[in-house]
């Protein structure tokens, strides 16, 4: 996990050992979690085969939606960094040839996107 680990060493990263203990079970075999993050309620999971990204929902956040998402399925994905009065930051992924976005979610100044764009090119990339 080192390079990954070395990517995001901020308030917004989540330890290898907690999205275990959350989310082992959605793992398959042979699956590792690289790296994962925190953005208010939702979590990046990357993992060595796929995104995963926990969506929780609802006022009371008891209804959760896991999306699985391949590297290879990913076209592009875009980031816009936080301006002088805009503090948010925000990360764009379209799957395959779709027109719009499937996921768009906003970072606050905690997360390097810089960061989070390099993980996800080495993903998709390779």
């Amino acid at each position: 996990m080192g390079f990954f680990s070395a990517l995001l060493g901020n308030a917004g990263s989540v330890t290898q050992e907690e999205l275990l203990q959350k989310f082992g079970q959605l793992l398959i075999d042979g699956e590792e979690i690289e790296l994962g993050f925190k953005l208010i309620r939702d979590t990046f999971i990357f993992t060595s085969k796929r995104l995963i990204v926990v969506d929780v929902q609802g006022l009371t956040g008891s209804k959760i939606e896991y999306k699985s998402i391949l590297y290879k399925s990913i076209s592009k994905f875009s980031i816009e960094t936080a301006g002088t009065f805009d503090l948010d930051a925000e990360l764009k992924i379209w799957v395959s040839s779709e027109a719009t976005p499937s996921i768009k979610k906003q970072f606050n100044k905690s997360i390097n996107v810089y960061e989070v764009q390099k993980l996800l090119a080495y993903h998709v990339l390779s």
